[in-house]
């Protein structure tokens, strides 16, 4: 066997089964190991960032790492700021990335670069691969350590001349990663006292804990102790819809979280960390809680959210407390002009019961939770690290994972022109995906950053920076020309014809709301 042939067989032993990638000359021997290997789905994508959102989106839905297959330092750069989507995610992930040969390293040719460097800024586990006969062992930890809670980015860096050569191809055990801790009876019991005061308390949730068993728990425990339940602002997935319970998001601007803490006494945290100001700005505090206010931790995103929520329901005497939860509402539809309000009321209506929703609307969003919270049941994905352009890359990954299961992508015009080649995968793997670009022509978000900045005045040609006219760009067109069929919607009534027919027809669609 060669070198690749032994990974790509204990990739396959390890469960990973999926490969995003786009390939290079040094992943030749790899690629053609993936060739051989029938059981490893590898899937193209014409962009790092697509491959390694996708890969992303993937892990979310199927609870397990996908790999993605890049080429050197640049296409692991390309696919940096989804890997750090991913790893604010804790997506577990596992990256291929080919170097060249050893011997040709010291050569210094154009493509080389130091990729361990680069790979450290955004993993949680980096090796080098330096010998055919090693490699199988270094794919088995790399899968290991993107399995280990709450779920972590692997980098195994592979030389080509590793690749190719010949290995013994020992047999290996294939280890399981260890249970997720669990939280101490101690802790448990201490939480419940704070609690069992009454006082002014927030419960911040965030990873798995958000799954129906956590909510549940949670508001038994809020309901019982008078407590505020909410979410971190961007989540990796939160189950929600009619007939599960309810939780509210934190705010995204400070002031407003801010207006969520005043008064508080006690943060109770459950895989979440203390929160504070997306960004900073002038004479303006970046705690979003108060001085005076306590923080616990029930449980880090290493640990079982889940089982301790359910304890200290059990503890407090909760729960049997028969939570609220979301009644079935449909939006009532609009006939009039197309905005913000009346898009999130479309999708309300006809958003499928057990759709997955990719959200990157950004300030075109508005509405969109509260009109789609009575909509069936479906899981919602956030853009949890920030760096725009992961929302097509994401629902490509998750319908991958959820073949079975419509995804709803919501993206703003600016995002979605960072992955737009995530269509033409789409369309090659006739993935299940519903595109709605909000087209508002411009980046909303930046306009309002502006002002809260303190820059109440700026120059003409600093608001040119911000726009996307000059000339508009044509999302229709550019679906089409990637295989994806397309509509542009400019009334709430044709938005509403098109997006029922595209969430009940199967297969990738674009529709672009020009508002």
């Amino acid at each position: 066997m060669t070198g690749a042939e032994n990974l790509v067989s204990i990739l396959l032993k390890a469960g990973v089964d999926v490969c995003f990638t786009n390939p290079g000359t040094s992943e030749m021997h790899f690629l053609a190991a993936l060739g051989q290997e029938k059981k490893m789905r590898s899937i193209l994508t014409l962009f790092e960032g697509v491959a390694t959102g996708a890969a992303d989106g993937y892990a979310r839905m199927a609870d397990k790492p996908a790999c993605t297959l890049l080429h050197l330092g640049p296409g692991l750069g390309n696919g940096l700021a989804n890997i750090h989507n991913a790893r604010k995610a804790h997506s577990p992930m596992v990256n291929i990335i080919g170097d060249h040969a050893t011997h040709h390293k010291s050569n210094d040719t154009p493509l080389n670069s130091d990729v361990q460097s680069l790979s450290r800024a955004v993993s949680d586990w980096v090796r080098t691969s330096y010998h055919p006969d090693v490699i199988a062992w270094d794919g088995l930890e790399a899968v290991l350590a993107a399995k280990q809670a709450p779920g972590n980015i692997a980098t195994l860096i592979l030389p080509a001349d590793v690749s190719w050569g010949e290995s013994a191809g020992r047999p290996l055990e294939i280890a399981t990663p260890p249970d997720t801790p669990p939280v101490s009876p101690d802790r448990i019991k201490k939480i419940a006292a704070v609690l069992s005061k009454k006082e002014p308390t927030v419960i911040l949730m965030s990873g798995k804990a958000l799954r129906e068993k956590g909510l549940e728990a949670a508001n038994q425990i809020a309901i019982s102790a008078n407590a505020t339940l909410l979410h971190d602002t961007f989540v990796s997935r939160l189950e929600r819809g009619a007939g599960r319970t309810h939780i509210n998001r934190l705010p995204y601007f400070a002031e407003d979280a801010s207006q969520r803490f005043a008064g508080v006494k006690n943060l109770i945290l459950v895989e979440s960390g203390r929160p504070d100001s997306f960004f900073a700005y002038p004479e303006k505090p970046t705690r979003l809680v108060p001085p005076g206010c306590k923080l616990h931790v029930l449980a880090t995103p290493e640990e079982d959210s889940l089982q301790a929520l359910c304890d200290l329901a059990e503890e407090m005497g909760a729960d049997s407390i028969t939570p609220p939860v979301y009644e079935p509402q449909c939006p009532e539809l609009q006939t009039g002009a197309l905005d913000q309000l009346t898009a999130a009321a479309t999708i309300g209506a006809f958003l499928p019961k057990n759709a997955i929703v990719s959200d990157e609307s950004g300030t075109s969003g508005l509405g969109l939770l509260k009109l789609t919270q009575g909509a069936p049941i479906h899981d919602w994905l956030y853009l949890t690290g920030g760096s725009i352009g992961q929302s097509l890359p994401v629902a490509t990954g998750a319908a991958v994972a959820c073949p079975n299961r419509k995804v709803v992508c919501l993206s703003g015009d600016g995002g979605a022109m960072y992955t737009i080649q995530s269509l033409w995968t789409q369309a090659r793997e006739n993935l299940d995906v519903t595109t709605v670009i909000f087209a508002n022509r411009s980046y909303g978000i930046l306009n309002i950053e502006l002002f809260r900045v303190g820059i109440d005045q700026p120059d003409p040609a600093v608001s040119e920076l911000f726009s996307l006219t000059k000339p508009n760009l044509s999302f229709c067109d550019l679906a089409k020309g990637m295989g994806v069929t397309a509509h542009q919607a400019t009334t709430a009534s044709e938005f509403n014809d098109q997006f029922e027919k595209a969430v009940n027809t199967k297969g990738p669609a674009l529709i672009e709301v020009v508002l």
